[in-house]
Formats: structure tokens, sequence, C-alpha cells
């Protein structure tokens, strides 16, 4: 997979959870690769983007990327 930046993978992600999640993983990876190149310590998504944006849907979210080594926020 090529260098992309952390707004393409996170844009990558959202079409992923779109599609039932297919390709989650490869995804989560590059993001986690990106933010590692771009020196970010949290990825930020959108609730309102999100298939679950109440609270449950978002830390199962959060608990999931944590387990790949991705830590997650949420813009308000």
């Amino acid at each position: 997979m090529s260098d992309i930046t952390v707004s393409a993978a996170i844009d990558a992600i959202y079409a992923s959870i779109k599609n039932n999640n297919e390709d989650l993983d490869l995804h989560i990876a590059a993001l986690k690769a990106a933010m590692a190149r771009e020196g970010i310590k949290e990825a930020i998504f959108e609730p309102a983007k999100l298939a679950q944006s109440n609270r449950q849907g978002r830390k199962i979210m959060q608990s999931y990327f944590k387990k790949k080594g991705v830590t997650v926020g949420f813009s308000a």
C-alpha cells in the first residue's frame, strides 16, 4: 500500500464502515502508519459519519481501534 495521509486513511475507514466493515483492518493499519509518519497521536473522527454515532458505538470503535494500536477521538 502506498503512503497515504491521515485524512485519506480516515476517509477510507468511513467508506469501509459504510461497506459493512470491508477491509477495515487494512485501513486501520494504513491509518496507524500514516499517523506515525505525520507524528499524530490521536485520530479524530466525526460522529455524524459513523454507522453508530451514539456513545456506545463510539466506545466500541475506540476499544477496537485501541486493540489495533490507534487512539481515537471524536470531534464535537
